[in-house]
C-alpha cells in the first residue's frame, strides 16, 4: 500500500469515527456549536452523525479494496 493509500484510509476512519461519536454522543457537537437542546437538534445531529460514519466507512473500503486489487 502506497503512502497516499495509508494516508487516504486513516482519513475515511478519522471521519467514521466522527460520524460514531455524533451517533453515540450528540452533545458532543451540540455545545461547541450553541444550539440548543431538543428533540429535533438532535435527530438532526445524529442524521449528521449517521452521514459521517457510512462515508468514513466507504472511503476507507474503496481506497483498501482499490489498493488490493492494484497490488
Amino acid at each position: 500500500m502506497t503512502r497516499a493509500f495509508a494516508i487516504q484510509a486513516g482519513v475515511g476512519a478519522l471521519i467514521g469515527a466522527i460520524g460514531l461519536a455524533l451517533l453515540a454522543r450528540p452533545a458532543l457537537a451540540r455545545r461547541p456549536l450553541g444550539i440548543t437542546d431538543g428533540r429535533e437538534a438532535n435527530y438532526a445531529i445524529r442524521l449528521a452523525g449517521l452521514m459521517l460514519a457510512m462515508l468514513g466507512s466507504m472511503i476507507a473500503a474503496f481506497t483498501l479494496i482499490f489498493a488490493g486489487a492494484s497490488a
